[in-house]
């Protein structure tokens, strides 16, 4: 792992080798709070960080976004963390299914299930609920969305509107991150790997969309 001031480091790719956009550093009052906060959930301050700093005002709501949706409490948090690393994965964010796979064991959610997300179709890690849930959030990630009235109308009656709401504005936003990391090209720097964790479970074959 890289970090731009973080002490942390492993032998994977290095993000610089990748990003379309150079680092910055990052500086001023907020820039201080922020490596703080970074430092303290995964040991360091990422390189994407330094990307992102080139407009700190996207940054700032960005990570705002992503805090808030933090105190978000109408859907368990297994399944909030199952979707978006099913959303990453559907995707293709290596950084965002590898940060989701670490916060999960961070957070003292299941890591086993979070280590199988990338074989979710064919895993008997899963309960059928847990494969409601990623089914539907893989959908959401597909172009055109491919979520269907039975879907919906499932989960709601698993979860209520409450839960589905949440469930997918966590996905939205997903998506949103991630295809900015893929656009930037911001890859994975193995926060899992940095803490110990098995490797992910090698992804299925794509299913049809």
């Amino acid at each position: 792992m890289t970090t731009t001031e973080g002490t942390t480091t492993t032998t994977g790719a290095d993000m610089t080798d990748s990003a379309r956009v150079p680092t910055t550093p990052i500086t001023g009052v907020y820039g201080g709070l922020l490596k703080m906060v970074m430092k303290k959930m995964v040991g360091g301050v990422p390189e994407s960080a330094g990307v992102m700093w080139n407009n700190p005002r996207v940054f700032k709501d960005m990570m705002g976004i992503g805090r808030k949706a933090e105190k978000w409490s109408e859907l368990d948090p297994g399944l909030g963390s199952l979707a978006g690393m099913a959303a990453a994965a559907e995707i293709g964010c290596s950084a965002c299914l590898d940060l989701g796979y670490f916060l999960a064991h961070d957070k003292g959610l299941d890591e086993a299930k979070a280590r199988e997300v990338p074989r979710w179709r064919t895993s008997e890690a899963f309960t059928p609920l847990e494969r409601r849930v990623t089914e539907y959030a893989v959908a959401m990630c597909r172009l055109p969305v491919g979520v269907t009235d039975e879907m919906s109308a499932a989960l709601l009656a698993d979860l209520g509107a409450p839960a589905l709401l949440e469930l997918t504005a966590r996905v939205g936003f997903m998506n949103m991150s991630a295809r900015s990391n893929i656009a930037l090209g911001i890859r994975s720097q193995e926060f899992a790997a940095a803490c110990g964790l098995e490797p992910r479970a090698s992804p299925d074959a794509a299913a049809p969309a």
